[in-house]
């Protein structure tokens, strides 16, 4: 956590998050991090991708079938951060959000 505070949802449990708080999740963790607090928070996060599956232009599905799933987690569904189906489709986990929009960093993002 760069700044801000955050909610991690992890195996299905809430933990609070604040600013320099670290998270490792080792594969195959449930986790999710949503916002939290009165304003904005920033998180830096790296994560490893090689083993979702992702869909090709033609709309097949390639990559490891055995990477796991988006999964069902109550927790999760309270804070709108959740699936309501276990999927192993990307798209379909995140078709209710709005696209990503690139942005230039602004002033006052980051602490110090």
């Amino acid at each position: 956590m760069l700044s801000g505070e955050a909610l991690l949802i992890i195996e299905g449990e809430e933990r609070p998050l604040r600013q320099w708080d670290f998270v490792h999740c080792p594969p195959k963790t449930q986790h999710v991090i949503v916002g939290a607090g009165d304003g904005p928070c920033t998180v830096f996060a790296v994560g490893a991708l090689e083993h979702h599956t992702v869909r090709l232009p033609d709309g097949t599905l390639d990559g490891a079938p055995d990477w796991g799933a988006y999964t069902v987690d109550e927790a999760a569904l309270r804070h709108g951060a959740g699936v309501e189906e276990e999927t192993t489709d990307a798209e379909q986990a995140y078709a209710r959000f709005p696209e990503p929009e690139p942005t230039r960093y602004r002033d006052g993002w980051l602490p110090g």
